[in-house]
């Protein structure tokens, strides 16, 4: 590392080697080479002047870029797809008559970006789905524990620690058939000539409509995808990157929220992301356990949130058959898209794999809350031995508001129990109070739902992608 110029700390700190390597040159300019073979081959099988040894030679060089030969040209040409035409032609002597025949550059460009974007949303897709494998695990073994619910950052009532974590899942579980429908719609541009109306080909075929058409279906077979834009201008449109933006933007609106409540938890004491035994919260504060890793998904969330705005502008600005406004910009957003997220789910895989949870905090938080949310019940029993319910409505909000009092005013327990013990008006319920405060009777079904959700909505994806299951997160920071 040349700690003398910026480093990005995507790649330095954040993102996985996987999806670095995706978007690497090496990548991009090892899939032209495969573009420009395919291309010659299936022009040379529909009866072009080509020979089987150019193409021979040609797949000979087609993983040993030489770069330096390339970024020679470059600065010389000012053209970095005919800087590469020109390196593999001196490597592949024979070949460089025939290397990017009848092609524009965005036919090395946008089909390379096309493959390099499929393959990211496979490792995401990949990630995606062990947090969700590891969400479930954690759902399921909490599904009974109660917990106090919250809406307005209130105390509600009750739900369960394994019922919260469906909701997390639920939100993975809509972005997991967003990112499938996107992929199930995914075509490459294909092999559309300089303004997309073939008109190269044509030349190159005489004319011929049905082998400019084969053509196309062998170059896009050849790289194993099946679907192509049935028109184009020079370029794919820019609105699928605007779809693809806005997938990775759902997945990162999912962590948020989870990050979000992971940090409100961890300040109530209650769930608590892993801290190692070495690791330091604060360098002023020694004692404190900063939820850092939550902070740092929150972080990245707001950046990939953003940049969809970006790319609907780039879409929304091409001129005509295309403009080159669009080049400098997608290199940095769609690339640092993937990057974000990629480190987002890595963390965010740690985290939901060794959640920790303080059950007697989160008993704690319960007994100071649930006397006021039995107050119906208690009501009501009362109501069925004889009592009047206005009468005992009207007592116990007196005697809530002295609870309440004792809470807020004096820092003390909630004492309502006792005040109601003491009150002969609800003596009716004396010997059933402490059965009726089993937190237990107040969570519905949440036990249940969690169980049917992961069985019929969660299980269902994990089975369908149990080959790339298993996966833990190492974090670099």
């Amino acid at each position: 590392m040349d700690n003398g110029i910026y480093q990005n700390p995507l790649i330095t700190r954040y993102a996985s080697q996987a999806m670095a390597e995706n978007f690497s040159d090496e990548k991009r300019f090892k899939l032209w080479r495969k573009l420009w073979i395919a291309l010659a081959e299936a022009e040379m099988e529909l009866g072009l002047n080509i020979t089987k040894a150019q193409i021979d030679e040609m797949k000979k060089y087609a993983d040993d870029i030489n770069f330096e030969v390339a970024e020679s040209y470059e600065k010389k040409l000012r053209h970095d797809v005919m800087a590469h035409v020109h390196a593999f032609g001196e490597q592949a002597k024979s070949a460089m008559p025939i290397i990017h025949l009848g092609a524009t550059s965005c036919f090395v460009d946008c089909n390379s970006e096309l493959i390099i974007l499929w393959d990211a949303l496979e490792i995401i897709k990949a990630k995606l789905v062990n947090v969700m494998d590891k969400l479930s695990a954690f759902a399921l073994k909490y599904k009974d524990l109660p917990t106090l619910g919250f809406t307005h950052l209130q105390p509600a009532q009750l739900t369960t620690v394994g019922k919260r974590a469906t909701l997390w899942l639920q939100d993975l579980t809509m972005d997991y058939y967003s990112l499938v429908n996107l992929q199930n719609s995914f075509k490459l541009r294909g092999v559309k000539g300089t303004t997309g109306t073939q008109a190269s080909f044509m030349e190159l075929f005489n004319g011929d409509e049905g082998k400019v058409k084969e053509l196309e279906k062998k170059v896009v077979a050849k790289l194993e995808f099946d679907k192509v834009y049935g028109v184009t201008g020079q370029t794919y449109s820019r609105k699928f990157d605007y779809n693809v933006l806005c997938v990775l933007s759902q997945i990162a609106q999912s962590a948020y929220k989870f990050s979000n409540d992971i940090r409100l938890l961890q300040s109530m004491k209650e769930i608590e992301e892993p801290f190692e035994k070495s690791q330091i919260g604060s360098s002023a504060m020694a004692y404190k356990r900063n939820p850092m890793r939550s902070e740092r998904m929150s972080s990245l969330a707001r950046f990939v949130i953003s940049l969809p705005t970006n790319s609907a502008i780039t879409a929304g600005t091409q001129w005509f058959e295309r403009t080159l406004d669009d080049s400098a910009n997608r290199r940095i957003v769609n690339a640092q898209a993937f990057l974000a997220l990629d480190g987002i789910l890595n963390i965010y895989m740690n985290v939901s794999e060794n959640l920790v949870v303080y059950e007697r905090v989160i008993e704690k938080h319960i007994a100071a809350e649930l006397p006021f949310m039995a107050t119906e019940n208690i009501m009501m029993e009362c109501v069925k031995a004889g009592g009047n319910r206005q009468e005992l409505h009207e007592k116990i909000r007196v005697l809530s508001m002295q609870a309440g009092k004792n809470v807020k005013e004096l820092g003390k327990d909630n004492n309502l129990i006792e005040l109601i013990k003491a009150d002969k008006d609800f003596k009716a319920v004396h010997s059933k109070l402490d059965k009726m405060l089993d937190a237990k009777l107040f969570i519905g079904r949440a036990p249940s739902q969690t169980v049917e959700f992961i069985e019929n909505e969660v299980k269902p994806i994990l089975e369908q992608n149990k080959a790339v299951l298993g996966q833990n997160s190492d974090l670099k920071v």
